[in-house]
């Protein structure tokens, strides 16, 4: 009788140990949210679960998750990246401008990531060597890159692009589609590079005490300048896989898209100070904002509305984070 008990003791503690441990997980509560929204969304309205609306949704999620890669890297070491949606806009334009001028969509494609990279550059070169503040920095590279993006283009889109590079925003591989599994590769490369790398150990002590560990004689800036031209990188390939889908490049695309990509990562349960995150938490936080899109969009709920409901479980987000790491 002894061991009966005992042995049901042992089997109660061990559940309790791992339900602590996956409330501890910094992006518990999102996936509570995201599993609460999911389901409301599903008994609200039939046509949520179908086939076609679930496969729209995957592909709306794709474009800001690819963009929230980078900004959690960013916010992590404690900065932010307002410049992503008009470098995202404007690799685009670079892109389909390449291939109406007669180059090829890979090479086309290889240059749009090349601008986006170096634009980051630009960002984490004024913030880790010349010590200006992320915030200033990336709002003015913001005004800079659209600016570029409406020159160049006339403010006009650029349509009529080859066949051959739709492949990035409509193809399929196996039976997948391409944007989808672009994200997924995005972000499996982005766990590998946080927790396996010392670049992820870096940027994770960075954001924590940037002081630290620069007294530890680590080079900070180095690692910076590398977070800042991640996040050029990452918005540009969702320039590319935005303007492959609608195989056209606006110059005025990506309004907003730095909004929804801090948005992502902070549902995420990234702290916005830097520090405490996870990549797969930034996912549930794009899959929690494309959720709750949708849904409202098939609720007919009007835009204005949406947002005022975004910016309450933005904010309930925040005060959550706060609760956790304060306690």
């Amino acid at each position: 009788m002894n061991t009966i008990v005992n042995t049901g003791n042992v089997r109660r503690l061990q559940i309790t140990n791992w339900v602590n441990s996956v409330r501890r997980l910094p992006y518990f509560y999102s996936l509570v949210g995201f599993v609460i929204i999911f389901v409301s969304m599903a008994f609200i309205n039939d046509n949520f679960l179908t086939a076609n609306n679930l496969s729209n949704v995957a592909r709306q999620v794709s474009i800001n998750a690819i963009i929230a890669v980078g900004m959690t890297c960013v916010i992590l070491t404690g900065g932010i990246d307002l410049s992503v949606g008009p470098v995202m806009a404007l690799s685009g334009t670079v892109a389909a401008a390449l291939m109406l001028g007669g180059i090829p969509p890979e090479l086309a494609v290889c240059a749009a990531l090349a601008v986006g990279s170096g634009f980051g550059t630009c960002n984490g070169l004024f913030v880790a060597y010349g010590k200006m503040p992320a915030i200033i920095v990336t709002l003015a590279t913001m005004g800079i890159a659209r600016g570029i993006a409406l020159i160049s283009t006339g403010g006009y889109p650029l349509s009529g692009l080859p066949s051959a590079f739709s492949f990035w925003g409509r193809g399929e591989l196996l039976g997948i589609q391409t944007p989808i599994l672009v994200t997924a590769l995005v972000f499996a490369l982005a766990y590998i590079l946080l927790h396996h790398t010392p670049l992820g150990r870096y940027i994770y002590a960075i954001g924590g005490n940037e002081e630290a560990v620069r007294l530890s004689g680590i080079r900070v800036q180095r690692y910076k300048l590398a977070v800042y031209t991640l996040s050029g990188f990452t918005a540009a390939l969702a320039g590319i896989v935005l303007s492959s889908r609608l195989m056209s490049a606006q110059p005025n695309a990506g309004i907003g898209f730095e909004l929804d990509a801090i948005a992502a990562v902070v549902l995420g349960g990234t702290a916005i100070a830097g520090g405490r995150g996870a990549i797969i938490g930034t996912l549930i936080g794009a899959m929690m904002l494309g959720v709750l899109n949708n849904g409202l969009n098939i609720m007919g709920v009007s835009p204005y509305v949406q947002n005022i409901i975004k910016g309450a479980v933005i904010l309930l987000a925040i005060y959550i984070g706060r609760t956790r790491s304060s306690s």
